[in-house]
């Protein structure tokens, strides 16, 4: 299946407000409920096992309302694992204003060396290209002092069939065009484990996890 780009409605900024708010609720809906905020905690608990921190400091980029960094906080805290999270989002509209956050661009993030331990990202890697994956992973091993976390789909012919199936359930008519673009978009483990090995990670690790989803970690090199 080859990885095909298509502009999501989401990011073109082609809806009312409502629409909107109704997309991005949307795309809270799947990550509780279809594996993104697990991966996110299976991520979280494996850096701060390797690390032995148990309290980390996260920007979460293209954060949107920020849903998935608090659903992993509240999940977290109950296995003593704190977590201070900060939201970074292009659109000062999608951010939820009741949390910390920062209106940037993701690929020139405003932040000095070693501001947070990690760098993260829920649902953002498939609209970047190759490039810009690399990019964004390099500033983000800038920015962070332990690693970047990046949660997103993979693309596999039965993700598609189900992302189509899925439509059904979304509110937004946002959400019903862009479900199966991202899936057409995303990469696949092998693919995103080739290009964070492009970048100055001292390692990468790349899994697959609950309903197409893929965790993988950059690792900062140790000075």
């Amino acid at each position: 299946m080859e990885r095909v780009v298509i502009p999501e409605l989401l990011d073109t900024d082609d809806g009312s407000p409502e629409e909107v708010a109704e997309s991005l609720a949307d795309i809270g809906w799947v990550n509780r409920w279809f594996g993104g905020v697990a991966t996110a905690c299976s991520m979280i608990e494996h850096v701060s096992r390797k690390s032995g921190k148990q309290h980390l400091s996260i920007l979460e980029v293209a954060a949107g309302t920020g849903d998935t960094p608090a659903a992993a906080r509240q999940r977290m805290q109950r296995k003593g694992i704190h977590l201070d999270i900060t939201l970074l989002d292009r659109a000062k509209t999608h951010l939820n204003h009741g949390n910390r956050s920062v209106v940037a661009d993701a690929l020139a993030l405003p932040f000095a060396d070693e501001s947070y331990d990690l760098i993260s990202c829920s649902l953002f890697a498939h609209h970047l290209s190759p490039a810009e994956i690399v990019q964004f992973v390099s500033e983000g091993l800038r920015i962070c002092r332990i690693a970047v976390l990046i949660n997103d789909l993979v693309r596999d012919p039965i993700h598609l069939a189900l992302a189509y199936a899925g439509r059904a359930f979304y509110r937004s008519r946002l959400s019903k065009h862009d479900g199966p673009v991202s899936v057409r978009k995303s990469y696949t483990l092998p693919e995103m484990r080739e290009l964070l090995g492009k970048t100055l990670a001292a390692r990468v690790e790349v899994t697959p996890h609950y309903m197409y989803r893929m965790a993988a970690i950059a690792w900062k090199k140790a000075k």
